[in-house]
């Protein structure tokens, strides 16, 4: 009887209403705490980072506590200056905490080089669509004697003949020398051969 007494007295009730209001308390700064702690109230919008240099993007993000990390490098875009910012993460407008990391993707200094297949003696129906799938464009189309029509003797970029297994940028255009079908084949150096021979059989006759 004694402990149900102790229980219902006045005293108990007061402690039990001090204990109450500790723990809320308690409760109370212990979640304004963990707000603090986590910055859960403090929201920062991102920039748009997009066309901006490292220099550039090193400055806004220190000014709003921000970090940034380089993912890669994207393939080269001419609409963007070179070793600016084309893609990043989280995307402008988004709101984050500080100190968060973005990540960027940025532009390469230029195309990369592609090496050139061998298309000797492929047709130019072959050739043209093989060049433009490899990033190509094909420049002036040439003719010289030989028996076969369309047939790609020589590539060229800007007067220098190519050779299977060179490279060059991508976007480079190159020249197609095809065969005319006319029959002949003129190897370099028979076209003067061709005509000391024509002068011979004039004299001859």
């Amino acid at each position: 009887m004694g402990f149900f007494k102790f229980i219902f007295s006045k005293t108990f009730l007061i402690q039990l209403v001090i204990a109450a209001i500790v723990i809320v308390v308690l409760a109370f700064l212990a979640l304004r705490w963990l707000d603090y702690s986590t910055n859960q109230d403090q929201r920062i919008a991102v920039p748009d980072l997009s066309k901006q240099s490292l220099d550039v993007v090193d400055d806004q993000l220190a000014e709003l506590d921000l970090r940034y990390e380089i993912l890669d490098s994207a393939n080269f875009n001419p609409d963007f200056p070179r070793y600016s910012v084309i893609e990043q993460v989280p995307e402008p407008g988004q709101f984050v905490k500080e100190n968060r990391k973005i990540y960027l993707t940025l532009n390469p200094s230029g195309y990369r080089k592609i090496m050139i297949p061998d298309l000797i003696r492929r047709t130019r129906r072959q050739a043209e669509p093989t060049l433009r799938s490899l990033g190509f464009e094909i420049g002036d189309v040439s003719y010289k004697p030989d028996i076969a029509e369309d047939a790609v003797l020589e590539l060229r970029h800007k007067g220098k003949k190519l050779e299977p297994g060179d490279e060059l940028m991508k976007t480079s255009k190159i020249d197609l020398v095809l065969g005319d079908g006319s029959g002949r084949y003129r190897m370099e150096g028979e076209e003067e051969q061709d005509s000391i021979t024509s002068e011979e059989e004039e004299i001859e006759f």
